[in-house]
């Protein structure tokens, strides 16, 4: 598979889980916010939470969760990037939760898993 099909496979489950969290009552607030550390796939807010969501999208059937590629280096990139978020939007104080979406494409299905990983970082 190439990178534009990677490319193009990951957008296609950003917008389904953006549109299943806009189902679940979640606000969005973001969509690729970018820094020179990396990138969070969706911002959104529910129940006074402010939630950083990575998106993991699978096409086919091969073995293994996408989750699994929500790496600890992974997971200490979104909590740096969530952290410029914070004070570039002066969120100072605000209850954080990230959260992993897997999307699979070909059961066209979803699994939401909430408090996916916790941060190191202090906001």
């Amino acid at each position: 598979m190439n990178k534009k099909n990677n490319k193009t496979i990951g957008n296609n489950g950003e917008k389904i889980a953006e549109e299943y969290l806009k189902s679940k009552g979640y606000l969005i607030l973001d969509r690729n916010f970018q820094t020179e550390l990396g990138e969070i796939d969706i911002i959104a807010s529910k129940d006074e939470y402010l939630v950083f969501v990575e998106v993991k999208a699978k096409r086919g059937d091969g073995f293994g969760y996408p989750s699994e590629a929500v790496t600890l280096s992974k997971q200490r990139k979104i909590a740096m990037v969530a952290s410029q978020y914070v004070k570039v939007n002066m969120y100072f104080g605000s209850a954080m939760r990230f959260d992993v979406i897997e999307v699979y494409l070909a059961e066209n299905r979803i699994n939401h898993i909430e408090n996916a990983f916790d941060s190191y970082l202090k906001y």
